[in-house]
């Protein structure tokens, strides 16, 4: 038995057809953005943004109702 190898580009194709034929698009697309990688460094990202924030503020602003 012979199994040809196909383009992964193509078998993508087809996966994300049967996904979007069987679930929808909106599942689809909400199933395929779990497998997407970020980027940058969160870390040092993290970092600056809080640098100035005690845990005391931090956690009223969390507890604070969100304009809407």
């Amino acid at each position: 038995m012979t199994v040809q190898a196909r383009p992964l580009s193509e078998i993508t194709q087809q996966a994300i057809e049967l996904l979007s034929k069987e679930l929808g698009i909106v599942a689809t697309v909400r199933f395929l953005g779990q497998f997407t990688t970020g980027y940058g460094n969160y870390t040092e990202e993290r970092d600056e943004l809080f640098e100035d924030l005690t845990l005391d503020q931090a956690l009223a602003a969390m507890r604070s109702p969100r304009p809407r």
